[in-house]
């Protein structure tokens, strides 16, 4: 079983002068739920290398089980200071993908060519892929075969207008994730702000937030059987 965790490469927040990039947790829980069920993991980004970590998800309050248990892994952190390029990845090599959040895909690999093609070929040979949080961001230019959007008629989530706008970020970010899934003509679902909330429809597996990271790679794994 082979599965391939996409990762930002953006370390931007805007012109805030602040550091972002991905999320701790929604890295590390989803990598030891795949690990620890004996899948071979692959680890890329938009530029390979280092992803940057968002600062606060590395804050004190932030820590989970999964980041301590990271942070005392040193081959997992050799591997995540090694991600391959995701110009080089070769989908057919992989039974599923995940995309770890943090605020860093809603620059990147929202409009990256190369993760755009990857979910629609992931999808074309019936592969799942999952996304939590912020990382949906990374399904917004994909298409369906037809032209129209991925999300269009489908049950979707990802980090709430009200979750953005309770960690003040609704006039930073360059769209707000929940609007552009409704435009887009995705059918939105949410739970409460903070709580954990998974969807599926068909191959696609969404989750609205960090506390949902965990049950979205355990979904994908299901979907492997």
């Amino acid at each position: 079983m082979n599965i391939l965790m996409v990762l930002t490469s953006h370390d931007q927040l805007g012109d805030t002068g602040k550091k972002t990039g991905f999320w701790l947790e929604e890295f590390a829980a989803p990598y030891y739920v795949f690990r620890d069920a004996g899948a071979t993991i692959t680890l890329a980004s938009p530029k390979g290398g280092q992803p940057p970590l968002d600062p606060k998800s590395d804050a004190p309050d932030a820590q989970t089980p999964a980041t301590e248990r990271f942070k005392a892994d040193p081959g997992a952190r050799a591997q995540l200071a090694a991600t391959h390029k995701l110009a080089e990845i070769d989908v057919a090599a992989y039974d599923a993908v995940f995309y770890p959040g943090g605020h860093g895909p809603m620059w990147d690999l929202a409009n990256d060519a190369d993760s755009i093609a990857l979910i629609q070929d992931a999808l074309a040979a019936i592969k799942p892929v999952a996304a939590v949080c912020h990382a949906p961001a990374a399904l917004k230019n994909v298409k369906n075969p037809d032209g129209t959007p991925l999300v269009l008629g489908k049950t979707v989530t990802g980090f709430s207008n009200s979750e953005e706008d309770g960690v003040g970020l609704s006039d930073i970010v360059p769209f707000l994730l929940e609007d552009t899934l409704k435009e887009q003509g995705g059918q939105y679902s949410r739970g409460e702000d903070w709580a954990a909330h998974v969807v599926e429809d068909g191959l696609l597996i969404t989750g609205q937030n960090p506390a949902s990271s965990e049950e979205a790679a355990e979904r994908l794994l299901a979907k492997l059987g």
